[in-house]
């Protein structure tokens, strides 16, 4: 029997739960050989705190879960399958037309196969909101409290070039990401 991947959309910050709660339905309901996964695509990222690095994990589709189900030959969900999903607390509703669910394509498969490989595999990148152009105040180093312009980021080392004048004259002063806020 021909497998597919659907995308369920459910409850923002619920998608742990409803995966884990599909998995135990699943279970109880006999339904393993049909409801074969349920993924949320994760990132590790590095985020700096109060001088201390903290690696947390990032959804990369914040509100959808991601199910392989096992479909009939004309691509029709088994209906016992179809309610045990639906009546999952935090469930909305497949993505599809008409309310029929819409299977996704091989390529957006592949796609959601490497994110989430790589997600496990990978180092945790560095989350740097800042852009060119912003406004910041240096919080910690040589330079504290002086306000400056953001010149250029570099997310791969984790650098921020802020453009600041020191005695009357725009220099630049190369730091790390964490050591400037927003003003």
């Amino acid at each position: 029997m021909p497998r597919n991947w659907y995308v369920l959309r459910v409850q923002s910050n619920r998608e742990d739960a409803v995966r884990e709660a599909l998995e135990k339905k699943a279970k109880i309901e006999g339904l393993e050989d049909v409801i074969l996964r349920a993924v949320v695509p994760t990132e590790r990222v590095s985020t700096m705190k109060g001088g201390r690095r903290r690696v947390a994990e990032r959804k990369l589709y914040p509100g959808y879960v991601f199910l392989e189900l096992i479909v009939s030959d004309d691509g029709m969900v088994a209906e016992k399958a179809w309610f045990t999903i639906r009546e999952t607390a935090g469930v909305g509703d497949f993505i599809g037309t008409e309310g029929k669910p819409t299977p996704m394509k091989s390529h957006e498969v592949e796609k959601l196969r490497g994110e989430a490989e790589r997600g496990a595999e990978e180092e945790p990148s560095i989350k740097i909101e800042f852009q060119k152009g912003d406004t910041v105040k240096i919080k910690e180093g040589p330079f504290e409290n002086f306000d400056g312009t953001i010149d250029d980021v570099n997310r791969e080392k984790g650098l921020v070039r802020v453009i600041v004048t020191i005695f009357g004259r725009l220099t630049p002063v190369e730091l790390e990401y964490w050591q400037v806020e927003s003003i």
